[in-house]
C-alpha cells in the first residue's frame, strides 16, 4: 500500500521581506484619514494614500468609489505614492535631515486638485506613514498591488510634475485630460483618448469590468514621478 504524501507547509519567517513590507502597509492603514488640504507641516519621507468622497464636488464618474469612501469610511484609495528623500543614498535618516518631503508631496498634490476645473480639495482625505528609505518602494508597489488605485493604474498623469520649457513635446495625461486646470498641462498635445474615453474606461473599471490597465512603463514612470 503507497503511503499518502504528507504536503509540506512553508514556515511563516516575520523577517521575509514581503512581510515587513505588509507591517508598513499596515502601519499606513491602521491611521486615522485626515484632510488632505489641511495638513501640517512635518518631516520625513514616506508613503501615502488619498482618498476621494465626492462630497464638495462631485465626480459623476467616480462616484461608486466615492460613495464607498463616505460609507466605509476611506477604505479605497484612489492613488497611492510615496516621497523618497533626498539623501536616501548618502544615508541620511532621520526625519529632520530629510525635511518635510513627505508633506510637500501632499502639498503638490493638494494643488493639483484645486486646480483641476471639477474637482475640490476639500473631497480629498489621506493617510500618511513616514518611513525609513528602506522600506518606502516596497510599501508603496504592496499598497498598488493590494487596492489597485484608480489613479495608478487606469488613469495616469496625477503625480506628474511641469516638464519645463523646452520639453513640452509630450501627450497630455489621461488625468490632465478629464481633470483639465494645471497650467502646464495646457501646453501639451492632445491625449489619444478623448475625456469621454477615459470616463468611460473608468465606469467599466469601477463596475469590476476587465479593463486594460496603464503599461508597466506608465506606472513605472508615474511611480518615478513620487520620487522626485
Amino acid at each position: 500500500m503507497v503511503e499518502a504524501r504528507v504536503p509540506d507547509e512553508t514556515p511563516y519567517n516575520p523577517l521575509d521581506v514581503e512581510h515587513l513590507g505588509e507591517n508598513v502597509t499596515d502601519a499606513l492603514l491602521g491611521r486615522d484619514a485626515v484632510p488632505l488640504a489641511s495638513l501640517a507641516p512635518f518631516n520625513g519621507a514616506g508613503v501615502y494614500a488619498i482618498y476621494y468622497t465626492g462630497a464638495a464636488v462631485p465626480f459623476a464618474p467616480y462616484e461608486p468609489l466615492a460613495r464607498r469612501n463616505r460609507e466605509e469610511l476611506y477604505s479605497r484609495p484612489i492613488y497611492v505614492g510615496k516621497a523618497v528623500p533626498s539623501g536616501a543614498r548618502k544615508g541620511l535618516r532621520s526625519a529632520s535631515a530629510v525635511g518635510p518631503k513627505l508633506h510637500g508631496r501632499l502639498a503638490e498634490h493638494t494643488e493639483s486638485v484645486a486646480q483641476a476645473a471639477n474637482l475640490d480639495p476639500a473631497d480629498f482625505h489621506c493617510r500618511y506613514l513616514v518611513v525609513e528609505d528602506i522600506w518606502i518602494p516596497l510599501g508603496e508597489s504592496l499598497l498598488i498591488e493590494r487596492f489597485q488605485p484608480l489613479w495608478n493604474v487606469v488613469v495616469d498623469g496625477f503625480g506628474n510634475h511641469d516638464p519645463g520649457r523646452g520639453r513640452a513635446q509630450g501627450r497630455r495625461s489621461m488625468w490632465d485630460t478629464i481633470h483639465p486646470g494645471r497650467p502646464w498641462a495646457t501646453k501639451l498635445a492632445d491625449n489619444r483618448r478623448s475625456a469621454d474615453e477615459i470616463a468611460g474606461l473608468v465606469r467599466a473599471a469601477l463596475a469590476g469590468a476587465p479593463v486594460e490597465q496603464l503599461p508597466l512603463d506608465a506606472r513605472e514612470a508615474e511611480a518615478d514621478s513620487d520620487a522626485g
